[in-house]
Parts: structure tokens; sequence; C-alpha cells
């Protein structure tokens, strides 16, 4: 099932052959520098099937990025309802990405989050779309701010992530409202 296309990219939903690639993408330590877990190839299929379940259910989520000339699949970039009460409300839609490192510095992620964005404040009506990551994962945080999001000030402790792992505890949040899109989006007058 086709989501969404952009110039190089078809967002879809998850397939059988993306399973090892996303296995590879959830175990890579490059590509899991931020996160405070590695996942084993029974737990990356148990959250791939997750997520595409949750995708037939809502129309969005963390959708599988695939180059439209080869069919290859990259990793993911997708809209989700960001689960960090009480640092954002329930239900707030979160924008983010997992590439596998051969694509990065490609202009995937900046590509495929403009369309998704176009998306969520176009026919999904959002106000506000948020983003987060590791104070120090500055990758994420420069797509951020390409896509025209906005630091809120200060940090905040991720309540997820344990305590025994300080150097990922601490996080920044960006946010995106429908009028600054807007704005961004018309030509200048």
């Amino acid at each position: 099932m086709t989501l969404l296309r952009t110039e190089r990219l078809i967002l879809r939903n998850w397939q059988e052959r993306d399973r090892e690639l996303f296995h590879r993408i959830n175990s890579d330590d490059r590509v899991m520098e931020f996160f405070p877990f590695r996942r084993s190839r029974a737990q990356a299929d148990a959250v791939m099937d997750e997520m595409r379940d949750a995708i037939a259910e809502d129309g969005y989520g963390w959708t599988a990025a695939e180059i439209a000339e080869t069919g290859q699949c990259i990793g993911f970039v997708g809209l989700n309802a960001a689960e960090i009460v009480p640092i954002v409300p329930a239900g707030t839609l979160e924008i983010g990405w997992r590439l596998a490192p051969e694509f990065w510095g490609k202009g995937y992620v900046t590509e495929a989050a403009r369309t998704l964005l176009d998306h969520a404040f176009g026919p999904l009506g959002r106000d506000e779309v948020i983003s987060f990551a590791v104070w120090n994962n500055h990758h994420s945080t420069a797509v951020m701010k390409r896509l025209g999001m906005r630091a809120d000030p200060g940090e905040f402790l991720h309540p997820e992530v344990p305590d025994n792992q300080p150097e990922l505890k601490r996080f920044v949040l960006y946010r995106l409202s429908r009028t600054h899109w807007e704005k961004q989006k018309s030509p200048a007058s």
C-alpha cells in the first residue's frame, strides 16, 4: 500500500521483504547511537508487525521509505502519535525517521518529511507537529531546523530512557505550527 510519494521515494506500509533491513537499522550501533537499546531479530520482527498494523488502522504511522526507481527499502520516515506525557499532550503528532547509514546525507529524510508535513497540515488537519531527539543528536536536529521547526527552550528528561543511561536521557523538543509551515511554503511577496 503506497501512502505517499515524493520525487524519489515511495512511503508505504511494511512488507515481508523489509524484515532484514528493519532488523539491521534497529540493531546497528551507528543508527541506534542515540537509543538505549538494540533489537534482536525477533524483537525487530514484532515491532515491524506492530508498525504495519498501526498504519493499516490509522492511515499514517512509521512508514517504510522505498527508493521509487529501485524498489529498495532504506528505512522509515513517518508521522506517529507522540507518547511522552506529560512533556507533550497525548495524541500530539510527531515526525521521525531512521535510515540505514548508506542512505544518510542524500536528502531522503528531508524530502520525505516535507511531504509528510504537507499531509499532516493538509488532509490530516493538524495544527502542530513535533519532533524530539537526544540533545546532541546534531544530524536529527539539523533536519528539524531545515524543516523550519523551532526549538522549545530548555531540555527535558525522557521518562522512558533508563536512569543508568544519563547520556541518552536529555532531549530537545522542536515544534512546527501549521501557520509557520504555510508561511514557509508561500512565495515571498
